[in-house]
């Protein structure tokens, strides 16, 4: 029990871990359904990746101001807005019958759909300190590794008895169910007293102090890069699954189920090793395991003329796993760095890795998700950068807590 929200962490972890569950099921439960959308909506593969691209820019914008907001009037009712708009968003996807209404529909799903997890994540820290709130955080990222291996299935099962609509009414579905549990489950976690007014001028100077902070910028930019890594697959999900492993609509589970097991299972270790393991330590084991996941995926796809099942998703399972374990350090140490913007500190991480993913879904994967070897080239890249600015961060700052 948390006694000043009169709540269990287990209640708190499982309405936290639902609130970040939209980001996901919002891209997930959708690709099984990419072919037929596309031939519906008359448009081709690569309009179709925009589907993406113009949520994830939705929600990089809006992340800007959630947190900010959220630090003004309170956590929850920026909660409730947003899950009131995500709903209204998803109706209107579900109704849409061409390309252009689909895709101002996906931008204003972006734009609300940032919430549950920018503002889940302050209140984590409003919550809890330390260890604790390492424990909060790794539950929360077991919950919410549940959505992106269910989420392709729960839409192909869609698929079998309905059409693509019917998977945006799903998402509306879990918009209504989320918003009454957080209006009946969730607390209050930042009282008036605690509150900083919201005003353009304050926000832009705290911004602009954070990206001038150089242990800000670092920790940011290594926790985003190693997720590029994962998240180069995630996008590509359609052209991996279906075009390079040859499987089916109702497939997807072969890649995201390990793949998320993987997440689910470092989740799980980072907080059984809270209080016994630094997280200095925790960071660099889980980044060892993303350089072996790269190193294997390099060796296997360049030993093969096709990829196939289960070696090929193998990499991706253990790279999630380290990603696992590096998540929650980097990002509680983010948010102490800024303990009366942690709204703002939120939403600032949240702009940059969005910002990167969704480059990455509308840029990138169109230029190498045909080819196997020249995705694992480019996700191994990504690990790559990402260790360095670790390394980076912890040559010039030795004395910050980790």
């Amino acid at each position: 029990m948390i006694p000043h929200l009169n709540i269990s962490r287990a209640r708190l972890a499982f309405i936290l871990g639902g609130l970040a569950m939209f980001g996901p099921f919002s891209i997930d439960t959708v690709f099984p359904a990419f072919l037929v959308m596309a031939r519906d909506l008359g448009v081709g593969k690569v309009a179709m990746q925009q589907t993406i691209s113009v949520y994830l820019i939705g929600y990089a914008a809006m992340s800007l101001f959630h947190g900010p907001i959220s630090d003004a009037i309170g956590r929850k009712k920026v909660l409730l807005a947003g899950i009131t708009v995500f709903t209204l968003a998803s109706v209107g996807a579900a109704l849409a019958t061409d390309m252009a209404t689909m895709l101002a529909y996906r931008a204003l799903q972006g734009l609300s759909a940032g919430v549950g997890l920018i503002v889940g994540r302050a209140v984590v820290r409003d919550a809890l300190d330390g260890d604790d709130a390492q424990r909060l955080m790794s539950q929360i990222s077991m919950i919410f590794g549940i959505a992106p291996a269910i989420a392709p299935v729960i839409g192909g099962w869609i698929l079998g008895f309905s059409d693509w609509h019917g998977i945006f009414w799903f998402l509306a579905g879990f918009g209504v169910l989320l918003g009454l549990l957080t209006a009946w489950g969730l607390p209050e976690s930042h009282p008036p007293g605690a509150r900083t007014p919201l005003r353009a001028g304050t926000m832009l100077r705290d911004y602009w102090g954070m990206v001038s902070n150089r242990r800000f910028r670092l920790l940011t930019l290594a926790g985003t890069a190693n997720f590029g890594a994962l998240f180069l697959y995630i996008s590509s999900a359609p052209d991996f699954v279906m075009g390079l492993l040859g499987l089916g609509e109702q497939d997807f589970v072969w890649f995201f189920a390990p793949t998320i097991g993987g997440m689910m299972l470092g989740a799980f270790a980072s907080g059984r090793a809270a209080g016994r393991i630094t997280g200095k330590r925790l960071v660099e084991w889980g980044f060892l395991c993303c350089g072996v996941a790269g190193v294997y995926n390099l060796g296997y796809n360049a030993l093969v003329d096709a990829p196939s099942l289960p070696w090929a998703i193998l990499p991706t399972a253990l790279g999630a796993f380290g990603i696992a374990l590096v998540f929650p350090i980097v990002t509680l140490a983010i948010l102490d760095m800024y303990p009366r913007q942690r709204g703002g500190a939120s939403s600032m991480q949240a702009f940059v890795g969005l910002l990167s993913n969704a480059a990455i879904a509308g840029l990138l994967s169109p230029l190498v998700s045909h080819d196997a070897l020249l995705m694992a080239v480019v996700s191994a890249c990504f690990t790559l950068v990402a260790y360095g600015l670790w390394r980076w961060y912890v040559a010039h700052n030795r004395l910050a807590p980790l």
